[in-house]
């Protein structure tokens, strides 16, 4: 392997770079800092990525365990990536106690249920699918009790 300055400059970089995130999460991402609404959204984001992670590594090994046809398609990475991405947000904001983006989740959230419903009833999709729209929405129930509580 050969060394250059490129290299050990691109690695520096990267290094510091890896660092700062590091520090970053240390110091906003501490879940003792986070109002209550705040926690569920970054917990919820923890299981989001793990969902995309394995979408994106392993998806038939979901799909089968939800009795889902399996494919090789590569619409499932892509949609893996794009719940990994949104779970990045979830943790992320969590750190800054948001209540309008803690609201909108819970908005969000409750709507996968709803669509994941149509596709089923349209016969888009199996009635598996519902199921992870229900985990949505027991999260969106989860934060939308947290932020009532808030305010009571």
């Amino acid at each position: 392997m050969t060394w250059n300055l490129g290299r050990a400059i691109g690695l520096l970089v990267t290094d510091t770079i890896c660092k700062k995130t590091i520090n970053f999460l240390v110091d906003h991402l501490n879940p003792s800092a986070m109002t209550a609404p705040s926690k569920t959204i970054y917990y919820f984001g923890f299981y989001l990525l793990l969902t995309g992670l394995i979408l994106i590594a392993a998806p038939n090994f979901l799909l089968s365990l939800f009795r889902i046809e399996t494919t090789s398609e590569s619409w499932i990475r892509v949609l893996g990536a794009v719940i990994v991405d949104i779970g990045f947000l979830y943790i992320y904001m969590a750190a800054a106690n948001h209540t309008l983006f803690l609201t909108l989740t819970v908005f969000a959230r409750y709507s996968i249920l709803v669509w994941f419903s149509a596709f089923t009833l349209l016969g888009w999709a199996p009635p598996q699918l519902v199921l992870f729209g229900l985990i949505d929405a027991a999260g969106a129930t989860w934060t939308y009790l947290a932020l009532r509580s808030q305010k009571a």
